[in-house]
């Protein structure tokens, strides 16, 4: 009787056998649709800060007792970024395990603060389905997902993303030229680059605020600047991270099945590229709370050995809405790496904390 492990053998038997399938192809989703995801992770606080340790958020409330207490937590939480990719995590299996690329987020929201010992309990519904132009292999999947408490049904955090997602039968392509059907020239009759860039001088509401009233009436100028820190994508990052939120889909750990993607190699987790800009803008931030995010959008993609850097312009400055002590600046990170190329950007809203609170 022939071993079964023999080299030969074992190559008919596997051209034999059926494949157990993993995920969901396009033409499983269903406008309308809620699926909910099983597993959740219970929050740890060891999880939290090997995610914040990898990815350089520092920030000493997330660490320390003391630094949390004078934020007005009651002890250190959960970082929001570490929260947000393990509920995003637990909906791969279900979503988007079949492969196809993280086009963007938006509507990001967090609720209250997040505490270690949390079970979190994850559900999305199906916004919208369409056709790709230009990849006929390829649908295009809109989910609203949220995040609860497993134990009191509390909604801890809550987005809009958009996927790529692979059919079962491809369909013919209409010539397009983007995933998202558009192939419009740019408008070029949009306001130009600005001449001057300003940073602010210092890490506080106040600075944020008085660099945008330096530049109020000047178009040719704009309130930017780049992060010094840089961050080299390792096999930590691109494959350990995502599987510690369970986020299981192929393209972040397989280099098999990616060597004939268009990437040609494993890519990260756009949540761990995104965390990774967003630590360095805080690095120079006075961090108050994270409110929300929006317009958030991939654009290259990340691999093993590519370098991260941040650049920030900042948009608006508000007083009224936070505490006392804190005030509310809207920002435009972008991510960029070693060749310059911008590979993730979006919006953020954020308390910064007062300089007269100090």
């Amino acid at each position: 009787m022939t071993e079964w492990t023999d080299p030969d053998a074992f190559e008919t038997l596997l051209d034999k056998a059926d494949t157990r399938e993993k995920g969901h192809y396009f033409e499983f989703f269903e406008a309308g649709e809620t699926i909910d995801h099983d597993p959740g992770l219970r929050l740890t606080r060891a999880g939290a800060e090997e995610w914040m340790g990898q990815t350089l958020n520092h920030d000493p409330a997330y660490w320390r007792t003391d630094a949390a207490r004078e934020r007005d937590f009651g002890e250190p939480p959960i970082h929001p970024d570490y929260l947000l990719a393990c509920v995003m995590g637990a909906s791969v299996e279900d979503c988007s395990e079949k492969g196809g690329y993280f086009l963007g987020r938006t509507g990001v929201q967090f609720h209250d603060p997040v505490y270690s010992g949390t079970e979190i309990r994850v559900r999305s519904t199906v916004e919208s389905t369409t056709v790709s132009n230009s990849r006929p292999d390829y649908g295009i999947v809109t989910w609203r997902t949220a995040g609860y408490d497993a134990d009191s049904d509390d909604l801890l955090v809550s987005y809009e993303r958009t996927n790529m997602v692979p059919r079962r039968e491809p369909t013919a392509a209409d010539g397009g030229q983007m995933a998202d059907g558009g192939d419009d020239d740019p408008d070029e009759s949009g306001p130009s680059l600005p001449q001057r860039l300003f940073a602010p001088e210092g890490p506080h509401f106040e600075d944020f605020a008085a660099a945008l009233d330096r530049v109020a009436d000047d178009p040719a100028s704009a309130v930017a600047y780049r992060h010094e820190r840089g961050r080299t994508m390792d096999d930590q990052l691109v494959a350990g991270l995502p599987l510690a939120t369970l986020n299981t889909a192929r393209q972040h750990h397989n280099r098999d099945a990616m060597a004939d993607a268009p990437s040609g190699d494993i890519v990260a987790y756009g949540d761990v590229t995104r965390s990774i800009a967003l630590a360095h803008a805080r690095s120079d931030e006075a961090t108050y709370r994270e409110r929300t995010f929006r317009d958030e959008t991939f654009h290259d993609f990340v691999t093993l050995g590519d370098t991260i850097y941040g650049f920030t312009r900042v948009l608006d400055a508000d007083p009224d809405p936070g505490p006392p002590r804190a005030g509310e600046v809207t920002f435009q990170h972008i991510a960029f790496n070693q060749d310059q190329t911008p590979v993730y950007s979006g919006r953020r809203t954020a308390l910064l904390q007062s300089a007269h609170n100090q």
